[in-house]
């Protein structure tokens, strides 16, 4: 065989035998790519996103989109073909395993901890909307989780309301691991609860709680590997009762990065006129029973996906501003807020067509 034909065919076996090895070796990647966006003004699979009754809604025009990612599962393992490509893709985005998934995280905990967020963020979203409007909503703090094998298991539930600690009244979540932590280990607490069964009965029943109980627990040492200190094995959140029904239908969606959008979404039914004045408006970021904005991740997929859809303006967390101006799709506005009225008042000007002035994203240095 002369020279020239061998060393070609030889190389030819070379890239062939790369090839089948990029493609048959596993790497340690995951990828994110734009996912779909849905108008929370509008419908979804047939119904409406937001449903309000028991209070006057008005028609509304234009988009308020959410964002999505795209992810792949826990258990894909892309190959070394699939990860170069997706490096060299520009509207996707190529991350190490682990980010997605720490410490060998499933994909059903991922999702349960993504549905737990998604259904904090729909929370504080209607919180934060009806604040805005001074609609008072009732909270109060909750245990929101037990820790399994703590002192707390079989004493404390979740959704139990707690009143007091040791006699103190509590107001916020943060009360809770305060006034704990003031114990030394091995010594007890004392709460002063509804149980969870009388609260929903209550609530249901649209009544005041008829009792409480006295429950106490004795204090373990923390293992966090940092400073020691008492714990009783429970994380507290809060709960909310509101004067209306507001709910939200979107299934499939996890994660807290609606929130802002979910806000802005029943702000707008409950107020006359249209707070997009028929633009098309997409955004992100969580959102805390105050009205603070926070970041997220994937930014950059998100402003993909809304440009694809029509967007002419995209609500950015101030944290995510860096990341997302990068590169930013062509005829798109990504607008910084800090806070849900920040949103309000850029959306007044967008209605108005008095954008010039508008606080935009801008890439460091």
């Amino acid at each position: 065989m002369p020279r020239r034909t061998a060393t070609m065919l030889a190389s030819t076996l070379m890239l062939i035998a790369l090839l089948c090895a990029g493609v048959l070796i596993p790497v340690p990647y995951a990828e994110l790519s734009p996912g779909p966006t849905v108008n929370t003004l509008g419908d979804h699979d047939g119904e409406p996103v937001l449903q309000i009754a028991g209070r006057k809604t008005y028609p509304t025009t234009g988009h308020l989109n959410m964002t999505t990612v795209r992810v792949t599962s826990a258990d894909y393992r892309m190959n070394l073909v699939e990860a170069v490509y997706g490096w060299l893709a520009h509207d996707n985005k190529v991350v190490p395993h682990e980010t997605l998934y720490p410490d060998g995280k499933t994909e059903e905990e991922s999702t349960q901890e993504n549905a737990e967020e998604f259904s904090q963020s729909q929370e504080s979203a209607k919180v934060a909307a009806l604040e805005q409007l001074d609609i008072p909503v009732q909270s109060w703090v909750i245990v929101s989780t037990v820790v399994k094998g703590s002192p707390a298991e079989g004493r404390l539930h979740a959704g139990d309301v707690i009143k007091a600690v040791d006699g103190t009244a509590v107001k916020e979540p943060a009360d809770v691991a305060e006034l704990v932590t003031k114990h030394e280990p091995g010594e007890d607490v004392r709460f002063t609860i509804v149980p969870a069964k009388e609260q929903v009965a209550a609530e249901k029943e649209k009544r005041a709680p008829a009792r409480t109980e006295n429950v106490t627990v004795t204090t373990a040492v923390s293992d966090d590997g940092g400073e020691k200190r008492a714990v009783v094995g429970i994380s507290a959140g809060t709960d909310h009762t509101f004067p209306f029904t507001i709910d939200i239908k979107l299934a499939d969606v996890g994660g807290p990065s609606a929130g802002l959008m979910f806000a802005l979404g029943i702000y707008d039914k409950l107020t006359p006129g249209s707070l997009t004045g028929g633009r098309f408006v997409a955004g992100t970021g969580t959102i805390d029973d105050a009205g603070e904005v926070g970041p997220i991740g994937g930014v950059e997929m998100k402003t993909v996906g809304a440009r694809d859809k029509g967007a002419e303006f995209f609500l950015t967390p101030a944290d995510n501003c860096a990341a997302a101006a990068k590169d930013t799709p062509e005829g798109l506005t990504l607008v910084k807020v800090d806070t849900i009225e920040d949103a309000l008042g850029a959306l007044k000007d967008i209605r108005a067509g008095d954008t010039a002035d508008l606080p935009k994203c801008a890439a460091e240095g």
